[in-house]
C-alpha cells in the first residue's frame, strides 16, 4: 500500500475528506459526497447515506465542472464510470429543495416564522439561528435586520416567491429560524448551495 493510500484510510476513519479537485481537507459536512452505482452511474449524496466508497467534492460549479472535464470520478473510483453532463445543474436542484424543505420542516414545526415585523421581534429576543432573507429583497429591508443579527447565519439563496411558498403566500421577503436541528440542516446545506448560485442574479 502506497504512503497516499494511507494516508487517504486515515481520513475516512476521521471527519474530514479530501476534495479530489482541489486537494482541500474539510469536514463532511461542508464536501459532497458522491458514489458509484451499480449502473456505474456517478450519484450525488447529499445525505451522506448511501453505501458505497465516497468521492468527496469542495461545493462549486467550477469544482463539479472541472472533476468531468478532466474525469478525476473515473480516476478516484479507479473504474469507468457514467458522469451525467448536467451534474452540477442537478446538484443545485437537489441542494436547492432540500434547502427550502428544512424551512418549510421548520415553519410546519413552529421554528419559522416570516414578515419583516415577526422576523424583527424574534431577533429582538435573541431567538434567531438563521435569517432567511430574499435575494430580490430591497437592501435597506435587509440590512436592517441584519443589523440586528449579528450572531445569525444569514441565508439569501432564494427569491420572494420560493419563500413565499414555504409560508403559503405569494411572496415572503424576511424570514427566520430559531436554533436547533433544522436551522443546522439549513445552514450546512445552504452553505453548499451558495457554491453553485454564487453567479445567479435574482
Amino acid at each position: 500500500m502506497e504512503s497516499n493510500d494511507l494516508v487517504e484510510d486515515d481520513l475516512r476513519k476521521g471527519p474530514n475528506r479530501r476534495c479530489i479537485v482541489t486537494g482541500s481537507v474539510l469536514p463532511k459536512e461542508q464536501l459532497l459526497r458522491f458514489v458509484v452505482g451499480p449502473d456505474s452511474m456517478v450519484v450525488p449524496d447529499v445525505e451522506g447515506r448511501l453505501p458505497g466508497r465516497g468521492i468527496w467534492l469542495s461545493p462549486g460549479r467550477d469544482v463539479v465542472n472541472t472533476a468531468l472535464a478532466k474525469r478525476l470520478f473515473a480516476r478516484a473510483a479507479r473504474r469507468a464510470v457514467v458522469v451525467p453532463d448536467d451534474l452540477a445543474d442537478l446538484i443545485e436542484r437537489i441542494l436547492h429543495r432540500r434547502c427550502l424543505d428544512a424551512l418549510a420542516l421548520a415553519r410546519r414545526a413552529g421554528q419559522a416564522v416570516a414578515g419583516f415585523e415577526k422576523v424583527k421581534a424574534e431577533l429582538k429576543a435573541g431567538r434567531v439561528a438563521v435569517l432567511v432573507q430574499a435575494r430580490d429583497a430591497a437592501q435597506d429591508g435587509r440590512d436592517k435586520l441584519k443589523a440586528l443579527a449579528p450572531g445569525a447565519v444569514v441565508v439569501d439563496q432564494f427569491d420572494a416567491a420560493e419563500m413565499g411558498a414555504v409560508f403559503g403566500r405569494d411572496h415572503a421577503v424576511h424570514a427566520c429560524v430559531a436554533p436547533g436541528g433544522l436551522a443546522r440542516r439549513l445552514t450546512t446545506e445552504a452553505a453548499l448551495l451558495a457554491g453553485f448560485r454564487a453567479d445567479r442574479t435574482p
